[in-house]
């Protein structure tokens, strides 16, 4: 993929999927601040969230290690999504579902077919581990995204209440492994 720099075109270094490492937060709160502007939460919520649960988290990166997506997900409660920028505590121990916190690249990595990839990965990872289902909050209208990747919307009783600081187009959307 190339990046139009005026007249002249310059390589996009190549990007792979890895396991996120603590080392990797300064640059997955990057991603975040500009791909969720209006959901942005604090840089403790994604450290916390890695540690918790780092079997779910992702990171894309070139070969110097520079963050230019992520991917977090951890198990969680069915009919059920964690306030925004709040720290969890714990994986709850009687979790039903593998939660998608987050899935974000880098607008100059946008439409180079790097999230359906890394959403497989996830999906196969949670089937293996035992998990029936992949459950997400849909925000930035992306809900047409999430149902090309196997999602469907959901609205299980008190779900709307839970969703109101997620924005008025959130969707509470689950995949069935």
């Amino acid at each position: 993929m190339d990046i139009q720099q005026g007249a002249a075109e310059r390589a996009l270094p190549q990007l792979t999927w890895r396991p996120m490492t603590p080392e990797d937060i300064d640059g997955v709160v990057g991603v975040a601040r500009l791909s969720f502007p209006d959901h942005f939460e604090a840089r403790e919520c994604f450290a916390e969230r890695q540690e918790l649960a780092p079997e779910g988290c992702f990171v894309l990166s070139d070969e110097a290690g520079i963050v230019m997506g992520y991917l977090m997900a951890y198990p969680w409660k069915r009919n059920s999504a964690p306030p925004l920028d709040s720290l969890i505590g714990a994986v709850p121990t009687d979790a039903e579902v593998i939660y998608l916190h987050d899935l974000a690249v880098h607008p100059d990595t946008r439409g180079g077919g790097y999230t359906r990839p890394i959403v497989e990965r996830l999906a196969e990872q949670a089937r293996a581990a035992g998990w029936k289902e992949v459950a997400l909050v849909a925000v930035n209208e992306a809900t047409a995204f999430w149902e090309r990747n196997g999602f469907v919307v959901q609205t299980p009783p008190g779900m709307a209440e839970k969703l109101a600081s997620y924005g008025d187009d959130a969707r509470y959307m689950i995949r069935t492994l």
